[in-house]
């Protein structure tokens, strides 16, 4: 069982009064509280450090946890420059590069995007889908590629990452369509459904489809997204909740929760919540801390790490035969 958070890379979040340089510090204090993995988030809603320099700046900083995108939107830049960069982060890393992609969202937070990076919004998942071979291709040496939309001749020696056949790709969907790519492509899956149910259910579709395509159970690292704040006094924590919300996507906390996955209470109530997702399949957990300062993001590290032992706990009782772990 992995835990893993999400920096605050955000000017929202780290706040009006905080320094970003204080992000590396941030890490560092993690990897120490038993964290396995720091991810970044890329996206153009609101000013932040990028994502791929946020991981360069990690990679040297810290020793054994995982550096992953949650997600990373691959459409924000050059496709061969993109496989560069990241293989540049696995060897800096020592091979510790984890790559969520997505394609982006419909409305305000995806489609404009596009537009800015001069890319067309049609056929967004099968450009995703062809980025993510071209760069495992690139990554194995090849000097060239021809899909269907991405078509390079002449490809100079590319850099090669630090990983064999380069880092494990996640995909961040959870359409149909999004499930069965993942089982038939993609080394493991990172989404943020509200309800445990619809994870467990979108597990047991990714798994099907892996069986399909000759793939094992195994071969895909069933992870999740998930909000949390924890707080002994639910209404405050509800009410920095909403104050986080408001703030990163401009809308109330009740509105996320629709969206997406978010847990908070005192620590015993988070734990419950988190519980029904490793009960569902989940194996790497990555938070995002709620709270709009790096002062109350430091507290809130210190209190999810404490959940950290009971939380492998639980996930060592629904793998173990005749446990919840039924997807």
């Amino acid at each position: 069982m992995d835990i893993g958070v999400l920096l605050p890379t955000g000017a929202a979040q780290w706040g009006a009064d905080g320094d970003p340089r204080e992000l590396v510090a941030f890490g560092r204090r993690a990897e120490r509280l038993g964290f396995s993995s720091l991810f970044v988030n890329d996206s153009l809603i609101s000013p932040r450090i990028e994502a791929l320099t946020m991981l360069a700046a990690l990679a040297p900083a810290t020793e054994t946890v995982t550096l992953g995108t949650g997600a990373l939107l691959p459409f924000l830049r050059r496709p061969i420059q993109a496989a560069q960069s990241l293989a540049s982060i696995d060897l800096l890393s020592g091979g510790r590069l984890t790559v969520t992609v997505g394609a982006g969202f419909p409305g305000r937070f995806g489609r404009p995007f596009y537009t800015l990076s001069e890319v067309p919004w049609e056929r967004r998942f099968a450009r995703l889908d062809e980025t993510v071979a071209l760069w495992r291709a690139l990554w194995n040496g090849a000097g060239s590629f021809h899909g269907e939309i991405l078509r390079f001749a002449g490809i100079p020696p590319a850099t090669r990452p630090f990983q064999a056949g380069g880092p494990p790709i996640w995909l961040g969907g959870a359409t149909p369509a999004a499930l069965a790519r993942t089982g038939r492509t993609y080394d493991g899956w990172l989404p943020y459904p509200p309800d445990p149910a619809d994870y467990a259910s979108g597990l047991r579709n990714i798994r099907t489809a892996a069986a399909d395509a000759g793939r094992a159970a195994e071969d895909i690292t069933p992870a999740l997204f998930v909000s949390i704040r924890i707080d002994d006094d639910v209404e405050r924590g509800r009410r920095a909740l909403d104050d986080y919300a408001r703030a990163a996507y401009g809308m109330p906390l009740e509105e996320l929760e629709k969206i997406q996955a978010v847990v908070t209470g005192s620590a015993g109530q988070v734990l419950e919540g988190l519980d029904r997702y490793v009960a569902g399949g989940a194996r790497h957990i990555v938070t995002r801390l709620g709270a709009l300062d790096l002062r109350s993001q430091f507290d809130q590290l210190e209190r999810i790490g404490a959940l950290i032992p009971a939380l492998r706990a639980s996930a060592d009782h629904a793998s173990a035969p005749g446990g919840s772990d039924r997807p």
